[in-house]
């Protein structure tokens, strides 16, 4: 019997169309551009405005684009996961609720929280639900309005982090493409790095709470810095090493954008150059679950089959991980 492995057949994205500049936080914060620029490698960030728009409103933009360019009938797809740190509402699910609105009337779906490794937490979910030969369509999303949960008073966390969305389609693959390996992490001590603090079950919504502004992130800079460069770098190192690749036999990192000197640094690590890593930061900023899926869609017309794809990602928690993924088609 030929092996099932999980492939990626289809990618779309959205960002919105407000364009959140340096010059414009300059307005802000106690900023400027260069500042951002040579600390982050981020120039501009895409924010969600409008009435009742939240993350599912994102996440069927992309979904819907994703469905336009494949033909993929909406009703063929088995299941949603969406990856996102900010649901539309903390009980419901945003991933049911992009299900009814795409018309995916034949899919469950959920929600995966992992941060910015939420996407590649979800490609390692979906991937099992494909191998294991009960469902043959698997849509994947990440998206995230961080601009909800982000204090535009605060320097160190408002320059980095945009909104956006972005979706993959996983279905089974007869010719030993798609997902390889994957290698993932998690660290409970994440949580007094980066966090927001109130609105959960440890600390509840009170009038203090949201006076005290316990409901934005939280973040401490260098800290992660240290801890992301140091995680993505030696998950892909091993992936890499596991799996007999050298530099040579790779096309492309696709790593989570948080930090462009984040980037440069692992890239350094693990021998890799720089005009192989993806990277649209500039564009974008950090959007958190989004950052994986709005690079394959950047980036997919310069990806082709066979292609050798390393994978990394890191978030609060901390989460992080690495996969290999062998690209499945030619766009």
């Amino acid at each position: 019997m030929t092996k099932i492995t999980a492939a990626i057949t289809a990618v779309g994205k959205y960002v919105p169309e407000y364009v959140l500049t340096n010059k414009e936080l300059e307005t802000m914060v106690e900023t400027n551009d260069e500042w951002i620029t040579s600390r982050t490698g981020i120039k501009e960030r895409r924010i969600l405005k409008g009435e009742g728009l939240g993350t599912s409103y994102m996440a069927i933009k992309a979904a819907e684009e994703l469905l336009e360019k494949s033909k993929v009938n909406p009703a063929e797809i088995d299941l949603i996961i969406v990856g996102t740190a900010t649901p539309d509402l903390p009980i419901a699910s945003t991933a049911a609720y992009v299900a009814s609105e795409i018309g995916a009337i034949n899919a469950f779906g959920y929600d995966l929280l992992a941060a910015c490794s939420s996407f590649l937490y979800g490609m390692s979910t979906a991937a099992s639900y494909i191998e294991s030969g009960r469902y043959k369509k698997v849509l994947l999303i990440g998206a995230d309005k961080m601009s909800s949960i982000i204090d535009y008073k605060d320097r160190a966390t408002c320059i980095i982090f945009g909104d956006g969305a972005g979706a993959a389609l996983f279905e089974p693959n007869y010719e030993g493409l798609g997902l390889q390996d994957e290698y993932l992490r998690s660290d409970g001590v994440g949580r007094d790095f980066l966090r927001v603090e109130a609105g959960g079950s440890v600390m509840p919504t009170t009038k203090e709470t949201v006076e005290g502004d316990k409901h934005f992130v939280y973040q401490e800079g260098k800290t992660v810095f240290k801890y992301a460069v140091s995680s993505m770098a030696d998950v892909a190192k091993k992936v890499l090493t596991r799996n007999n690749l050298i530099e040579k036999d790779v096309q492309w990192l696709v790593a989570h954008q948080a930090n462009k000197r984040i980037l440069e640094a692992i890239a350094k690590r693990i021998e890799m150059p720089l005009e192989k890593v993806m990277m649209n930061i500039q564009k974008y900023g950090n959007t958190t679950s989004a950052t994986i899926p709005l690079l394959l869609a950047d980036y997919e017309s310069q990806l082709k089959k066979g292609d050798n794809l390393i994978f990394a990602a890191f978030g609060g928690g901390f989460t992080w991980g690495a996969a290999y993924v062998k690209w499945a088609y030619n766009s």
